[in-house]
């Protein structure tokens, strides 16, 4: 499974040495978390934030050219941890459900989703493309699949990020109306001064945030073009 600066990941904490954290990364790989990424100021007890065995969840900062993946905990909002962890249950539940299903054969399939994406992931998609499901599974078992998803209600993900968006000029209200024009899937909303907040919804998370991601990175391209001041407001 391939990561990217910025994913937020489910980890498991390995092991615990003076200056680094190894954790294993639910899905695939292994990942470590520098003392400055576990907390902000300074850190006495390093057991009062992570505990051996205990999941937590973690930023991909960087990818180094051998593959080792660096983490961050301090860099998680609450929020992104609520979203991650409502993920974790929701995927178990997809466990859950194919095992109902396959029974003992449950492992290989589950093992042959999770070597290219999430199983979250996987069925986020099934949920718009069906046919999907026909690639891992017999046709009899893909229907009974349908069927028990088709009876759960259905939960969107709701992703938010909050910009900064101003201009000085004389004509800066005029600017920013341009900027944020024609901007389509998203709902955007003034909040005071130069705050605004964007909101992208969908049953499929890692779309939604990447969408967001470059909806985000089309206003800020816009902005630097117009002279106007952009920020993402971190939180």
């Amino acid at each position: 499974m391939d990561f990217e600066e910025g994913d937020l990941v489910l980890c498991t904490v390995e092991k615990i040495e003076r200056t680094v954290v190894f954790v294993k990364i639910d899905g695939d790989g292994e990942g470590s978390i520098i003392m400055s990424e576990i907390a902000p100021g300074r850190i006495r007890n390093v057991r009062n934030y992570v505990v051996l065995k205990k999941k937590i969840v973690c930023k991909v900062l960087r990818i180094s050219q051998r593959g080792n993946i660096e983490l961050s905990l301090r860099r998680v909002t609450p929020k992104e941890k609520k979203e991650v962890t409502e993920q974790y249950k929701q995927e178990k539940s997809y466990v859950n459900i194919i095992k109902s299903v396959l029974g003992e054969k449950a492992e290989k399939a589950i093992k042959e989703i999770s070597k290219d994406e999430r199983i979250f992931e996987f069925f986020g998609e099934v949920k718009e493309n069906p046919k999907k499901l026909d690639k891992i599974f017999e046709k009899k078992d893909a229907e009974k699949i349908l069927k028990i998803l088709s009876l759960q209600k259905q939960k969107k993900a709701i992703i938010k990020r909050e910009i900064n968006l101003k201009s000085f000029d004389s004509n800066g209200l005029e600017k920013i109306k341009n900027i944020l024009s024609n901007i389509k899937d998203v709902e955007i909303k003034y909040i005071s001064a130069g705050r605004y907040s964007i909101k992208a919804e969908s049953e499929n998370l890692k779309k939604t945030d990447k969408m967001l991601k470059e909806i985000t990175n089309e206003i800020e391209k816009r902005a630097k073009k117009l002279g106007a001041e952009f920020s993402i407001i971190e939180k």
